[in-house]
């Protein structure tokens, strides 16, 4: 398998394509990196150095790419974080001209806008960028229930009213969703929830919530969904494999006592999911 994945990278730390590549690769896909930025360090610690990439510059890179006649052997792009309006049109772009090449592959968006607790953190022209432009092109979405909120104009809560907002989204375009963080006020004391749909069914996973905040754990989430779906076309298993794989990360990192990620270390945990948590269906 191949992912074109258009992503920012950090040199210290663990987010956008330097969360994503490395368990991708543990896993047996072969990534294409393409940066949106090249920072010291994610914008968490209020301070970092290095240049956002200018969005001719990042196609430029795509291009190249294009021109080595790889682009009919990619089985799906990858997008994240979008730190300004032009880098939208670049990805766009470049879905069209990989799928141009190859109509079977797929486009997977993680629409990176903000969570509930600090509400949208993207430049304001985002979000509705995100909305309006790129969502409808994609064939997978990775939102978390805010994110998933703003792109429906809907404010998912409960399970039934979170499925609803999943229907809106398919039909702006996507035929994959996964909700990243599903909080209703019905579920079991210190969980949390994730769910997949698609057009075969919707399913529920229950884990333990960790009392820990990790920048580019949605990434992670994001990246190894995406190879799992490619690979199995079940949104069931692609779903319990990815939160066995990040609880997991996420309890080394806890543990750890590290604010960053600690992905090198969890590497086991993306190989051999040890497939712990059983998604039911819900739909």
């Amino acid at each position: 398998m191949k992912i074109l994945s258009i992503q920012s990278a950090v040199a210290f730390g663990h987010v956008g394509n330097s969360a994503a590549v490395f368990p991708l690769q543990r896993i047996g896909v072969e990534v294409l990196p393409v940066y949106t930025v090249n920072f010291s360090n994610h914008t968490g610690y209020g301070a970092w150095r290095g240049p956002m990439i200018a969005p001719d510059d990042v196609r430029e890179v795509i291009t190249g790419i294009e021109q080595r006649g790889v682009f009919g052997q990619i089985d799906a792009v990858l997008s994240g974080y979008q730190g300004g309006e032009g880098i939208g049109d670049v990805i766009i772009d470049a879905v069209a001209r990989v799928k141009s090449a190859n109509p079977n592959a797929v486009y997977a968006c993680d629409p990176v806008m903000g969570n509930a607790k600090s509400g949208c953190f993207v430049a304001p022209a985002i979000p509705v960028l995100l909305r309006e432009r790129v969502v409808p092109v994609a064939d997978i979405i990775t939102p978390n229930q805010f994110e998933l909120g703003f792109l429906t104009d809907t404010e998912p809560d409960t399970l039934e009213s979170t499925l609803a907002s999943v229907d809106l989204a398919h039909a702006m375009g996507p035929r994959t969703v996964l909700v990243t963080s599903v909080e209703r006020p019905d579920r079991e004391e210190g969980t949390i929830e994730m769910l997949a749909a698609d057009g075969e069914g919707a399913w529920l996973v229950q884990t333990p919530h960790l009392p820990m905040k990790a920048n580019g754990s949605g990434d992670v989430t994001a990246a190894l969904f995406t190879a799992h779906y490619v690979e199995t076309g079940s949104a069931r298993i692609a779903l319990e494999r990815t939160a066995s794989s990040v609880y997991d990360l996420l309890k080394a990192t806890l543990e750890s006592g590290e604010r960053e990620l600690q992905l090198v270390e969890a590497q086991e945990f993306y190989a051999n999911p040890q497939m712990q948590f059983t998604a039911r269906q819900v739909r």
